[in-house]
């Protein structure tokens, strides 16, 4: 696929795809549009309520995404930015949520998922719960784990630590904002402690959007342990990542499942077939 070869931060993608080292020349495309999400999800059975927001480019064919914490980003940004061409979005001054949406954005155009060598599972139709469970399930089939391995979850999201315990896996849930799990079980905010006794990592495209990938990449590059990627948001720029710290990807562009009931699909990617 064209990209990059093997970076090691955001930020050394960001400044090659600016100086077209991994493509078209973002000067010559421009963001059809700029648009922003907020919506709210308790699925049945927990006492969670997940609160997401996402920054969003679409640029030709696709749509780039940046998950965003509550007041970081202004709406207004969608008037300013739309219809700009993309390489004013990924400039140095752009706001930084904007920047990794319109990278993803660009990425995304120029190797869009469907026409890679990735797995693509079907999403079947149903409810948040029933499509939720199938997306998780999938996403943890990319782990190859022992049982009884310590595996990392960055960014908690229940359905998916019940997927890592079918698997066996014993999961250490890591979150900004959650305290405990569905379960009960205690939620730690302290990634460094989680990085240093994991056999294995699973980490959301959120991490892309609140600056902590790169350090959980450079982390488990040093250890040298297995990094799934579960990404909606950022799920191009993931890509990138692939055999450079990211072991596989589960990439689901927008619309993300939980906007649909109808099927959908998502990408699984593993380092050893990422083109």
């Amino acid at each position: 696929m064209s990209t990059v070869q093997r970076p090691t931060t955001v930020e050394e993608l960001r400044t090659a795809v600016l100086a077209g080292a991994a493509g078209p020349d973002p000067g010559a495309m421009v963001a059809t549009s700029v648009f922003w999400l907020h919506h709210g999800t308790r699925l049945a059975g927990g006492d969670t309520t997940y609160l997401n927001q996402y920054l969003l480019v679409r640029c030709g064919r696709s749509f780039g995404a940046c998950a965003v914490e509550d007041g970081e980003t202004d709406p207004a940004l969608c008037r300013a930015h739309s219809g700009r061409p993309l390489a004013a979005l990924l400039a140095d001054d752009a706001p930084r949520p904007l920047r990794l949406a319109a990278l993803d954005a660009y990425l995304a155009e120029v190797t869009p998922h469907r026409e890679t060598a990735a797995e693509p599972v079907a999403l079947p139709a149903g409810t948040p719960e029933e499509r939720a469970r199938a997306r998780d399930a999938a996403i943890a089939g990319l782990l190859d784990i022992a049982p009884g391995a310590r595996v990392a979850l960055i960014g908690v999201v229940n359905p998916l630590l019940a997927a890592i315990r079918d698997r066996g896996g014993r999961p250490l849930p890591c979150d900004l904002n959650l305290r405990t799990t569905q379960w009960g079980e205690p939620v730690t905010d302290s990634m460094a402690g989680v990085l240093d006794t994991a056999d294995a990592v699973v980490a959301t495209g959120m991490t892309l959007g609140n600056g902590t990938f790169d350090p959980i990449v450079a982390r488990c590059r040093e250890r040298r342990l297995p990094l799934v990627v579960y990404a909606q948001s950022g799920s191009a720029v993931a890509r990138a990542f692939l055999g450079a710290g990211v072991s596989a990807l589960s990439a689901e562009p927008f619309p993300f499942s939980q906007f649909s009931a109808e099927p959908t699909v998502l990408y699984r990617y593993r380092a050893r077939t990422a083109g």
